[in-house]
């Protein structure tokens, strides 16, 4: 991912085809070492292609993708976490009406 962005980064900064040295560059600039090989597979899959072009079509196959099924899954443990939220609120109301004795009479104990 980092390799296509800073190919795109290049591309935006007015280079038509950037090399490997113009991404290494970027990259390095951010303290990000290079892998020769996936920089190299990078620039010759995106060599001759229109950026533009390229995120149409990214868009589009992110639309076909289903992102739905999430929710389900983000509500189990929120019903899972119900009764455990109910048993604090429990302990705090138990622990509220302890201090609210202990305040009446502020600690000294006079009737004990």
């Amino acid at each position: 991912m980092r390799y296509v962005a800073a190919y795109l980064l290049a591309v935006l900064g007015g280079k038509e085809s950037p090399s490997n040295a113009d991404i290494e560059k970027i990259l390095s600039s951010v303290g990000i070492e290079a892998d020769g090989t996936k920089l190299s597979k990078v620039v010759a899959d995106l060599k001759g292609k229109s950026i533009e072009d390229l995120i149409k079509e990214g868009r589009e196959k992110l639309s076909s993708m289903p992102v739905g099924g999430g929710a389900a899954v983000a509500a189990a443990p929120a019903a899972g976490a119900a009764p455990a939220a109910e048993a604090k609120a429990d302990k705090k109301e138990e622990k509220k009406e302890e201090s609210e004795e202990e305040d009446d009479d502020m600690g000294f104990g006079l009737f004990e």
